[in-house]
């Protein structure tokens, strides 16, 4: 049993990894968030077009005048360095509003475990400052929330509002 769970995982990975391969950045930028998060596993992913620095200062700059809540801002590279291991940049904004989590909550408690809301900001191998956050749709469907459509779809607009104003030039 568990040889075939290990072969359907290669194979999946596998699968997926042809796609990616198989895939421009030109054609990236033609799919939608919901698109974009199937292929991520339940994650929107994008490119900042700022340095990791400007990027994570963009997108705390925004949350504190959005007047979000955020517990924590953790510098994994930094962290890393503390037990003297490299890490290329890497940092996780830690944020929330109870006005939009507690219906998410409501709904199904079980996504408390999600929250509060995270955005992740690394540098990748070649230089790009990427991004990725939870799809909404994703957390919803894995918590199986049903009749809460609305506070789901508040949620992923406010995001997506969020980084469009915190990466827009």
């Amino acid at each position: 049993m568990n040889l075939k769970r290990t072969l359907i995982s290669i194979f999946s990975l596998a699968f997926s990894l042809l796609l990616i391969s198989c895939t421009d950045k030109q054609d990236l930028a033609t799919i939608t968030p919901s698109e974009t998060s199937s292929m991520e596993h339940g994650l929107i992913i994008m490119e900042s077009p700022f340095s990791f620095e400007e990027t994570g200062s963009r997108i705390r700059t925004t949350l504190e005048e959005r007047g979000l809540l955020i517990p924590a801002d953790l510098n994994h590279q930094q962290n890393a360095a503390g037990v003297d291991m490299n890490l290329r940049p890497t940092r996780t904004i830690i944020f929330g509003n109870p006005n939009l989590g507690t219906p998410l909550m409501q709904c199904s408690q079980s996504i408390a475990i999600d929250l509060p809301q995270k955005i992740l900001i690394w540098e990748d191998e070649p230089g790009n400052v990427q991004i990725a956050y939870n799809d909404p749709g994703y957390l919803k469907n894995r918590h199986r929330a049903q009749g809460c459509d609305q506070a789901f779809e508040t949620v992923a607009n406010a995001l997506a509002n969020l980084m469009e104003s915190a990466l827009s030039e």
